[in-house]
Formats: structure tokens, sequence, C-alpha cells
């Protein structure tokens, strides 16, 4: 086997643009910890900096026959792990404007016919849930009805927190497909 760990970044990227897994593998293990700081200390929480990172590495595997990466290739992560970051400070605002939006609808009584239909959605939801692989469902509700965090769940059920993870990503695109964005968003910001 090759020591992929002595090639340079410019081999590498050669390497992963012909779709070699263990050259993509040695970039993430040669980039992951400084990058997962470098997210770390932009949005101060380890679970949504190893979302950042996951994120980066996967379109890096995902685009690698299109990369056109004029820089090095730290500097294109750096940049990449950047962008995440500021997307994620943009989704951040528009869920606080989406969620101050709603507040002046939570402080006036709601009429009847919106609570009938706020319960139907619910139950909809609820189906669709119910729907859902049964270790998926398990781990979905334990996050978003307990509250639980990825470490407890995989505690409590004794797997990863990335299996843990995955599940809920999972469970959440299935019911962005089946319910739509306003049901789905629905879902993100009351359970």
């Amino acid at each position: 086997m090759e020591a992929y760990d002595n090639y340079t970044d410019q081999e590498l990227l050669e390497l992963l643009r012909s779709g070699d897994t263990a050259a993509y593998t040695e970039i993430f293990h040669r980039y992951k910890f400084i990058l997962h700081q470098h997210a770390w200390n932009k949005v101060r929480n380890k679970e949504e900096a190893q979302d950042i990172l996951q994120e980066v590495f996967t379109n890096l595997w995902l685009k690698r026959e299109a990369l056109h990466i004029t820089s090095n290739l730290s500097g294109y992560l750096y940049s990449a792990v950047r962008n995440r970051v500021l997307d994620h400070f943009s989704h951040g605002e528009v869920k606080l404007r989406y969620i101050n939006n709603l507040k002046p609808d939570l402080v006036h009584d709601v009429p009847t016919d919106h609570r009938v239909r706020e319960n139907q959605l619910k139950a909809l939801i609820e189906k669709e849930i119910a729907e859902l692989p049964p270790r998926m469902r398990e781990v979905f509700e334990m996050s978003r009805k307990q509250h639980m965090t990825y470490r407890e769940i995989a505690e409590e059920l004794g797997t990863s927190e990335e299996t843990v993870k995955k599940q809920v990503s999972g469970a959440l695109k299935v019911l962005r497909v089946k319910l739509g964005l306003f049901v789905y968003l629905y879902l993100i910001f009351h359970l």
C-alpha cells in the first residue's frame, strides 16, 4: 500500500480528482483537526463546527472531478470552511427573523380555525414521523421531542454520535420531501 502521507497536497488533489478514496482520506486526516478548530473559533459550538467540517469534506468529494483549485489546498479548504460559517450565520439570521415575525401572532389569542389547522398540521407531522423506519424514528424523537443531545442519544442506544447525527439528518430529509417546505419549517421550529 502506498504511503499517502508522503504525497504533496497537489499530488493528493490529482489522485482525488480521479476518485482515489485513499487520497481523500489522507486529505481529511491531514486537515480535519485544524479546520475543525478554525470552524469552532467562529461558531463556538462543537457540533456545529463538526457539521460545517462534514459539509466541506462532503462537497470536496462530491465535486472532486470539477475542482479547479488555483491556490493551495489548505487555502481552498480554509475558504470553504469560512463560506460554510458565513452560510451558518446567515441561516441563523433567517431563522431569527422568522421567529421574530411569529412573536406578534403568539401574543394575541389565536382564532379557533387557526388552532384547528395547527392541530391538523401536527397530526400530519406525527403520521409522517410514525412512518419513518423504527430506529430512525426513535433517534429523531429522542432528539426533537426529548431534546436530547447526539451524545446522550448515542450513549443511551449504545451507538456513535455520527450514527445518531446521520439518523436525524436522514429523518429531516425524508420529512422535508414528504411534508414540503412550510411544514418542514414548522417542524424545525415547533418540535
